[in-house]
C-alpha cells in the first residue's frame, strides 16, 4: 500500500531553516508528481509546492517563492523541501502528497519570532 513518511520538522527561529524530507513507498515514485502541502491551525490546506515525477519541473506559492526549494532523489523515493529564511507565518503542520491524493502523517513546523 502507499506510504508516505515524512520527518525534519521542529522548532526553529525566524531567519533559520529546516529540511523536510518525505520517504514514499508503494507506488512508482518516479512517476508520480509530488507536492508538500501544510496546514496552519485554524486554516485551510495551502499547497506549498510541486514537482513533476523526474524533478524537471517545479512550482510554489507566493508565499513561499524565493524561500523555499523542492526536490526529489528518485533513486531513494524521497522527496525533499528545503525551508530557508523561515518566519514565524510558515508555522504549520506540512504534509507530502502525490498527485493521486495520498497524504502522509506529516510533520510539525514551529517557528518562533
Amino acid at each position: 500500500q502507499v506510504q508516505l513518511v515524512e520527518s525534519g520538522g521542529g522548532l526553529v527561529q525566524a531567519g533559520g531553516s529546516l529540511r523536510l524530507s518525505c520517504a514514499a513507498s508503494g507506488f512508482t515514485f518516479s512517476n508520480s508528481g509530488m507536492s508538500w502541502v501544510r496546514q496552519a491551525p485554524g486554516k485551510g490546506l495551502l499547497l506549498v509546492s510541486s514537482i513533476n515525477g523526474d524533478g524537471s519541473a517545479t512550482s510554489y506559492a507566493h508565499s513561499v517563492r524565493g524561500r523555499f526549494t523542492i526536490s526529489r532523489d528518485n533513486a531513494k523515493n524521497t522527496l525533499y523541501l528545503q525551508m530557508d529564511n523561515l518566519k514565524p507565518e510558515d508555522a504549520a503542520m506540512y504534509y507530502c502528497q502525490r498527485s493521486a491524493g495520498d497524504r502522509g502523517q506529516g510533520t510539525q513546523v514551529i517557528v518562533s519570532s
